[in-house]
């Protein structure tokens, strides 16, 4: 079942991570004017996306509701102009059925990816680069998601070594007052009861217990700094890799929606299709030829459809089956309105996102400064972006 103006394009977030946690404002970082007008504009920036994606979304949707007025009208037609449309579609039926049939004298490809191939023809070359592309710059991201997620584990574990370590050298300086006063205790009763001149001995001990004591302090000191930096490193790095995944959602979903709407699964068996149909519209061409009834009968279909102003009359060239077939009709209905009720949902899911985006950059107004201005403009923008795709 298609229809050559129906795009699938299933795009979610959540299916994709829905562990993403994509805020980066810490709370020390609310205090910072530079880090809100960034993250501000970040949001709106996603906003303004969505809200052009909806457009879209609407577009299709308000297409496929046409389509499905075409099939009621089809219903309430009267059984005498039904049969007139049905015996021109069995015609274009039985031509394609024929035309399938010589094509099929090397098939490699399947009559629904074939017909696909056929309606898309003029994007299918830019497809495949995009396609190979988008795939390239995933498995590209993916890696740099992998070694973030490492660098992050490691300042973590770096951090954890160098708090655990400092604990002990804390300790150990404890120790080293405590041996120092116990020696120089021990070292004044000796002098007091033989009255040795230890003067030596003082000195050692003054040394050595100040060397001691002033190398753990300035370990204790240096692994402090180094802490610092650790975790300084670990936000940087949870910072990175918000934004990367966030980079990895919109290109998956790319690729997902290319291989969803050519019903394959690379970039690689796109172009290997794509050299098939090549292949099977040389033989086309040659059967097309000698096939004028079937143009013939192709263009008489549509001008009777016309006739009854239909949405899009040609579409129903590739669909003639189901003007024959009661029950070709019922699932070509029933994926049209399966495919409303999925466009309904996202609209209703990019519109909430998009909500509940204006209203975390609508509380972070006051602390964007000068910035407010550019923003409410940018709101306003959207604002007008919404209604238009009302």
């Amino acid at each position: 079942m298609f229809f050559g103006k129906w795009r699938k394009k299933e795009k979610s977030f959540e299916k994709k991570f829905g562990d993403l946690d994509a805020a980066v404002l810490s709370e020390r970082d609310y205090k910072d004017s530079t880090k809100i007008e960034q993250y501000v504009v970040e949001r709106l920036e996603q906003m303004i996306e969505i809200t052009q994606e909806v457009e879209e979304e609407k577009a299709e949707y308000r297409m496929v509701t046409s389509y499905l007025g075409d099939i009621q009208m089809m219903e309430e037609m009267p059984d005498e102009e039904r049969a007139k449309i049905g015996e021109v579609a069995l015609n274009v039926v039985q031509l394609n059925a024929a035309r399938t049939e010589f094509l099929n004298s090397a098939k490699k490809l399947s009559d629904a990816q074939f017909t696909l191939l056929e309606s898309e023809e003029q994007n299918v070359p830019d497809a495949i680069k995009r396609l190979e592309d988008n795939e390239r710059y995933r498995d590209t991201i993916e890696r740099d998601m992998k070694y973030l997620e490492r660098e992050k584990s490691e300042w973590v574990l770096r951090k954890e070594y160098l708090t655990e370590q400092r604990v002990k050298l804390r300790n150990l300086l404890y120790i080293w007052v405590g041996l120092a006063v116990t020696a120089a205790v021990v070292m004044g009763i000796v002098q007091l009861m033989t009255e040795i001149d230890m003067y030596y001995g003082w000195m050692g001990l003054v040394f050595a217990a100040a060397v001691a004591i002033a190398l753990t302090y300035w370990k204790i000191q240096d692994d402090g700094a180094e802490i610092a930096v650790a975790e300084r490193s670990r936000n940087r790095a949870v910072v990175l890799l918000n934004k990367v995944k966030i980079k990895y959602v919109n290109i998956a979903n790319a690729v997902d929606y290319a291989c969803e709407r050519y019903h394959v699964t690379s970039a690689k068996e796109l172009n290997q299709q794509w050299e098939y149909y090549l292949e099977a519209v040389k033989e086309h061409e040659k059967y097309q030829r000698t096939n004028e009834d079937l143009e013939y009968f192709n263009g008489r279909l549509v001008r009777l459809l016309r006739q009854y102003q239909f949405f899009d009359a040609q579409v129903w060239v590739k669909q003639a089956l189901a003007l024959v077939d009661p029950k070709e009709m019922v699932e070509v209905k029933h994926g049209l309105i399966a495919r409303r009720q999925k466009l309904r949902a996202r609209i209703e899911a990019n519109m909430e996102a998009v909500r509940g985006q204006r209203a975390e950059a609508e509380q972070l107004l006051g602390k964007v400064g000068s910035m407010r201005p550019q923003v409410e403009q940018i709101l306003q923008t959207i604002d007008r972006l919404e209604n238009t795709a009302s």
